[in-house]
């Protein structure tokens, strides 16, 4: 119980900095702290991302990477909302994007492959980014996704073999 509860309050946690954090610091006029701290944290979810599926094909005992993929997918979702919103301080990078909410919105949106067009990337950079994404989220995400999926798979079928030995 205290697990889920440490994880459930990192995944808020992680929220309230997205609102918090001073990402107003961040933009065109700092685009080397910028992209550093946007890669930085990109490659770095990149690879917890990695560790927690290994550790679900390694099927490691004990393991509860479940929690762990929710919360790094949380988490991917905020840097990308947080590299747009940095981004749409530059003018005529995004039409419709205003506000953390928007930036939060469109990554959204873009992750759940809506596209509903009232936000959209209109300069080079911001489609760049949502290439990024859309290409992070294909490879990662999806790689998280079947994981977790086998992992469930594995888990019913323990179950249900144990249950069928009885």
């Amino acid at each position: 119980m205290r697990f889920w509860l440490v994880r459930g309050a990192a995944a808020v946690g992680t929220g309230v900095a997205y609102f918090l954090l001073p990402l107003d610091r961040l933009g065109p006029e700092r685009p080397a702290l910028s992209w550093s701290l946007f890669t930085l944290l990109l490659v770095s979810v990149a690879a917890l991302l990695l560790r927690e599926i290994r550790r679900v094909l390694t099927d490691r005992p004990g393991a509860r990477p479940g929690l762990a993929i929710a919360l790094l997918v949380v988490l991917s979702v905020h840097v990308f909302a947080g590299a747009y919103y940095a981004l749409a301080k530059e003018p005529g990078a995004f039409v419709g994007l205003r506000t953390r909410l928007d930036a939060l919105y469109f990554t959204v949106v873009t992750l759940a492959t809506v596209g509903y067009g009232d936000i959209t990337p209109a300069g080079q950079t911001a489609r760049v980014v949502a290439v990024l994404q859309i290409v992070y989220s294909f490879v990662f995400l999806t790689a998280a996704g079947t994981a977790l999926s086998r992992r469930a798979q594995d888990l019913v079928t323990r179950r249900s073999e144990r249950e069928g030995h009885r």
